[in-house]
């Protein structure tokens, strides 16, 4: 059930994928994530002096949570079992238990649980796991890709320590890359290749962070080159960019990326930016973002950041969303272009955004007020002669100006609008 029990040598030397054979060993082969694992650095304490806790690595894919994974796999003495939540389930993990509590109580040996992609558990798949985390039969390394603070229990997350890895920058990249292609070992070494550092540069940048992708780019534009005549295979920016096929961009339309772009979109046009809007709507188009799902945003924002201020907002935010409907993808990109960079020049005002949340809370504070008697309407006698209506002034018959409370009586004199 260890996956890292296996070497790419036991699987034939070469068949499998470089990102697998360059995965690092040691955490001195290890790039990026200096602030948890360079030196004097908390996680790197905790894995060479064998004290891992129970423990989530939050972070985009390609980042190095399976790896940190396998280093501790083999630094730690430790058993290490893992697990891939899209293909174990609670019997597996039964067995699991059962088995670290024999060697725990007959050999004094812990157990290490790393469940890869822990967020496609469910919570009664989690509730499962928590009393053997919480008595110390297990300690969970948990890896997702997702917010934990939505993915994960709550009684599961006080019981372990988050590490967040971030995107790898453009320079980390850069050095795996040369070292996959120096590697005479686990790597294209014993090839005859000739790339020059600026296609490893444009590979680095294209890859979004993720050093699987890269090395994955860099494996296929190797094997798509025919070698020279004296047996040199040429990898130029060209053949790089056509094994990537297009950029691999980093947006899970249910994930957290997905809520943290249409945030930076919102907050752009709020600060008046129709440059950093364009971009963040870019990203989410070449993403394959729902149209109507923007549309729909920018409608809202129309009245919300917008309003009153420009009343023709609206007007353009609607249009946009019904232009969107009619023509679809990828049509409507322009369109929506039109309207973003419309919102982002308009004169802002929150003025009726505060108003109505003011008017929501005062509504759940007062519960169900009366309405004044002089404002009810009063079709039948009964009704009359109750007080209904009784000195209400038609507005008409005082030229719009007459003195008149509005408001029930708690709320006398309230004012909501600036």
């Amino acid at each position: 059930m260890d996956l890292f029990d296996r070497k790419p040598s036991e699987i034939g030397e070469r068949q499998a994928p470089l990102a697998d054979r360059m995965r690092p060993n040691t955490l001195g082969e290890f790039f990026g994530q200096q602030d948890l694992v360079g030196e004097g650095k908390l996680l790197r304490r905790l894995i060479e002096s064998d004290q891992v806790p129970s423990m989530i690595f939050w972070g985009p894919p390609g980042t190095g949570k399976t790896t940190l994974a396998r280093i501790i796999a083999n630094l730690t003495g430790s058993t290490f079992i893992s697990f891939s939540a899209v293909t174990f389930g609670v019997s597996e993990l039964r067995n699991v238990v059962k088995e670290a509590k024999e060697r725990l109580k007959f050999e004094r040996q812990k157990t290490i649980l790393f469940v890869d992609e822990i967020h496609r558990w469910s919570k009664s798949q989690q509730d499962a796991l928590l009393p053997h985390v919480e008595d110390g039969t297990v300690t969970l390394v948990g890896a997702t890709t997702e917010n934990p603070s939505f993915e994960v229990n709550s009684a599961l997350l006080s019981r372990s320590r988050v590490f967040v890895l971030k995107q790898l920058e453009t320079e980390d990249i850069v050095a795996i890359l040369s070292a996959a292609v120096r590697d005479k070992e686990r790597g294209l070494g014993h090839l005859k290749i000739k790339i020059d550092e600026q296609a490893i540069e444009q590979l680095a940048g294209l890859a979004s962070g993720d050093a699987r992708t890269a090395l994955n780019v860099l494996e296929i534009a190797v094997r798509a080159s025919k070698p020279l005549k004296n047996g040199i295979i040429k990898v130029d920016k060209k053949s790089l960019k056509e094994s990537l096929a297009r950029n691999a961009h980093l947006y899970d339309k249910s994930g957290e990326q997905h809520y943290n772009i249409i945030s930076a979109l919102h907050k752009s046009l709020r600060g008046s930016d129709a440059d950093a809007a364009l971009y963040w709507l870019g990203r989410m188009m070449a993403a394959g973002e729902d149209p109507l799902y923007i549309a729909r945003r920018l409608v809202r924002f129309a009245s919300e950041d917008v309003g009153l201020a420009n009343s023709r907002a609206l007007e353009q935010a609607v249009a946009g969303y019904q232009a969107c409907h009619f023509i679809g993808i990828p049509e409507c990109n322009v369109i929506l272009a039109q309207v973003v960079v419309y919102l982002a020049k308009c004169k802002k005002s929150n003025e009726l955004y505060e108003a109505i949340n003011q008017v929501m809370r005062d509504v759940k504070e007062t519960a169900d007020e009366p309405v004044p008697l002089h404002l009810r309407n009063a079709p039948t006698k009964l009704m009359k002669d109750l007080g209904y209506s009784k000195g209400y002034k038609y507005s008409p018959d005082h030229n719009y100006q007459e003195e008149q409370e509005y408001l029930p009586e708690k709320l006398k004199g309230k004012k909501y609008l600036k």
